[in-house]
């Protein structure tokens, strides 16, 4: 007796017939695709477009099936900028160098956050409580300690240099909303445009009643973003080292 199936698979599909695909197998629902599909999101359209019911239907489910595993929008969002933060590439602490360190930990920062749209923003009210955030915060505070910082000092600088990355980097996600909205293809554009307006407002200000911002216009947009975010990080860089003990630092606050 000839074995129907075995006989059939030994034939070859006709031609004039569409070969069938092999069923994909879904995914299973957890906490890890809610956040991985939830950043895809934020990447691709910006913090506005996320939200529980939009992650649910690139799921293909029901908004109430993403509450066993996020609690709502706002754990989301902490969840996705930890994720995020696992990108930050951070060296073995070394005390002796923590200026170096530290301008390096700054622009990795920058970098991190500048690569995924507006993260910055969920980044400006988050307080650091997930594993990759106690990472970053570990190295961050212990390095300023072990470099002579007290805790006290440590915790205020680590606070405002914290602040400083993450606030340029928002400032730069809002011109790249806008840079969208207005339909430049790339950021030279948008910026040359941008700056260009404020050149041309700021040269036809009266120069008797505003002698220095019309007057040194060349000087006001000498700079682009990434000059401005240099020139910051070594003035907090500086100021934190001033503060070093042994080094003339003021001491404690």
């Amino acid at each position: 007796m000839v074995d129907r199936k075995e006989g059939t698979d030994a034939v070859p599909v006709p031609p004039w017939r569409r070969p069938r695909k092999a069923a994909q197998l879904k995914r299973q629902l957890s906490q890890d695709l809610i956040v991985e599909t939830g950043l895809r999101i934020l990447d691709a359209e910006g913090l506005e477009a996320l939200s529980m019911r939009r992650v649910a239907q690139e799921l293909g489910t029901g908004p109430a099936s993403l509450y066993a595993h996020v609690a709502n929008k706002d754990e989301l969002l902490e969840l996705i900028y930890d994720r995020v933060l696992g990108e930050i590439e951070l060296p073995e602490p070394d005390p002796s160098r923590w200026k170096e360190q530290l301008r390096a930990y700054g622009l990795e920062v920058h970098r991190v956050l500048g690569a995924h749209a507006d993260i910055a923003r969920a980044a400006l009210a988050n307080i650091p409580s997930g594993p990759n955030s106690l990472r970053v915060g570990e190295f961050l505070f212990g390095l300023l300690i072990d470099a002579g910082m007290t805790p006290r000092q440590a915790s205020l600088s680590m606070d405002r240099f914290s602040l400083y990355v993450v606030g340029d980097a928002y400032e730069g996600s809002l011109h790249y909303a806008r840079m969208r909205a207005a339909g430049y293809e790339t950021k030279e554009e948008y910026f040359e445009a941008f700056v260009g307006q404020i050149s041309s407002y700021y040269r036809a200000l009266p120069q008797e009643k505003f002698p220095h911002l019309a007057g040194f216009v060349d000087d006001l947009i000498a700079d682009d973003g990434e000059g401005r975010f240099h020139y910051g990080l070594e003035l907090l860089l500086d100021g934190m080292e001033a503060r070093m003990p042994g080094r003339g630092g003021a001491g404690a606050p």
